[in-house]
């Protein structure tokens, strides 16, 4: 939303009669060392539930200068996860970023019905309960059965966390319409504007705030968004959601891990910087200090979501050579077109007029292997997503991009700049998503989501209003 189309008073009644199921509402859219292993970062600890010890137009070759032999965030999950393990809550970050990638995604974004900086202390605090709850597990509380029961029942009488992630981000309409957090948006967060080769739809794009939900079991995901909804339903308005999942390949002992293939059928995220690599993460996914945004925002990261259709009929129907050429690696193995491997990079400078790889490739273009492109990494955490068959009888299948950095101009916006008008363009359209900025982590128990941003308003407000004609004139 815009200024201009802010909720008027009745517009936000019907929001909330909407969402609290009222009238007209149905609820719903880098090559590490070959002998070094995962690296396991602050939030790659899974926990035991029981004995609570440790136990595409899209930049899809963007990646960093190397490409790592596994890669948490992109790695095909391999079907081992139990309905009791855990990623933590409590962190300098959100979970659900360099979190090991589970085989089951859903991104939901909502309008927000906030009107004052209480409304959405509210929202925010309401939302890091129930995100504490789902993400650890437990029993559900009972009550009378002449009342709705607490939970919809979908997992059952005990809640597994499942590997459940849920990452809360926020729009550049939430900071445009309200008035209280003028001044406080992140520097470079911005409504998502289309690309030449793009079709956005209006009702797939933007948004107050938005979750990316991530377990093994898309149940899991589905009875977290329903218990969200049902807990503030005067707050959270749905006003897009897609689906997604990645396969699960069960990987042989002592072989390396492998990237998840797309809906294309090459691997996506082979040179994705590592996920593990927490120095990296500071660097290219992390808002730190000294970053220019301002300081509530620290910790945090930008996030930019597409839904990029496939043209899956043409594409099966497309020549292989002519397909690994506009990748610019080959289809069963992963590796570029000049190479063994998946891990094996690109020898761009043998190859100056793309006899190989042609320059114009989707990896090429993405990432040139230059220093300059050692600027522009992002960190991709897709899925892929299938949603039937379109009226005029297509498959409509494609992937759910998301993407983190911690300069979005540099990031996703300069890689989409260089891809535009690439051949792969004949075989996607993207029409949908946005841009969000996912708020920093949840530090411990006294914590709450967005407490930085809320400290922040609540300073502003507290100063003093500059006294009529107290300024004086330069000059």
């Amino acid at each position: 939303m815009t200024g201009k189309d802010a909720p008027s008073a009745p517009e936000v009644s019907e929001a909330r009669a909407r969402a609290s199921g009222g009238s007209g509402g149905d609820g719903g859219g880098l090559r590490a060392e070959a002998s070094r292993g995962p690296r396991l970062g602050r939030r790659h600890v899974l926990v035991g539930l029981a004995g609570g010890g440790l136990a595409l137009g899209c930049p899809m070759g963007a990646g960093a200068a190397q490409a790592p032999q596994s890669n948490p965030a992109t790695d095909a999950p391999d079907g081992t996860g139990r309905g009791a393990s855990r990623q933590p809550f409590h962190g300098l970050h959100q979970s659900g970023i360099v979190t090991p990638r589970p085989a089951s995604g859903l991104m939901v974004a909502f309008d927000v019905v906030a009107t004052s900086p209480a409304d959405l202390e509210t929202l925010l605090r309401r939302l890091t309960e129930r995100i504490a709850f789902l993400t650890t597990g437990g029993p559900v509380e009972t009550r009378d059965p002449r009342l709705p029961p607490v939970d919809s029942g979908l997992l059952g009488p005990v809640v597994a966390p499942d590997d459940l992630t849920v990452t809360v981000s926020l729009g550049a309409s939430l900071f445009e319409n309200r008035p209280w957090l003028g001044g406080l948006a992140p520097r470079r967060l911005t409504r998502m504007e289309a690309f030449p080769n793009d079709a956005l739809e209006a009702g797939l794009c933007h948004g107050d705030l938005a979750l990316q939900f991530c377990a093994n079991l898309q149940d899991t995901n589905i009875h977290a968004l329903r218990d969200i909804l049902k807990s503030m339903p005067e707050f959270l308005v749905p006003r897009w959601m897609q689906e997604g999942s990645v396969p699960v390949v069960a990987h042989a002992p002592g072989a390396p891990k492998e990237s998840a293939r797309n809906f294309l059928g090459f691997r996506d995220g082979s040179a994705n910087p590592d996920a593990g690599d927490e120095a990296l993460m500071d660097r290219v996914v992390w808002v730190g200090e000294g970053a220019g945004e301002p300081g509530w925002a620290t910790g945090g990261s930008y996030q930019a979501v597409r839904i990029i259709r496939n043209f899956v009929e043409r594409w099966d129907r497309t020549p292989l050579r002519e397909q690994q050429r506009i990748f610019g690696r080959q289809k069963d193995s992963g590796a570029p077109l000049d190479g063994r491997t998946e891990a094996d990079l690109p020898d761009y400078a043998a190859d100056p007029e793309g006899a190989v790889t042609p320059l114009a490739s989707h990896i090429r273009r993405a990432n040139p292997r230059t220093a300059e492109a050692a600027r522009h990494l992002i960190l991709r955490r897709p899925f892929n997503y299938s949603n039937g068959v379109t009226r005029s009888g297509q498959l409509d299948q494609g992937l759910l991009f998301i993407a983190y950095q911690a300069d979005l101009e540099a990031g996703f916006i300069s890689v989409q700049r260089a891809l535009d008008g690439e051949p792969l363009e004949e075989y996607i359209k993207p029409v949908g998503g946005g841009y969000f900025y996912v708020l920093p982590g949840v530090r411990d128990s006294g914590d709450w989501l967005g407490r930085s941003l809320i400290d922040a308003v609540k300073q502003s407000q507290a100063q003093p209003s500059p006294t009529p004609g107290s300024h004086t004139q330069e000059g």
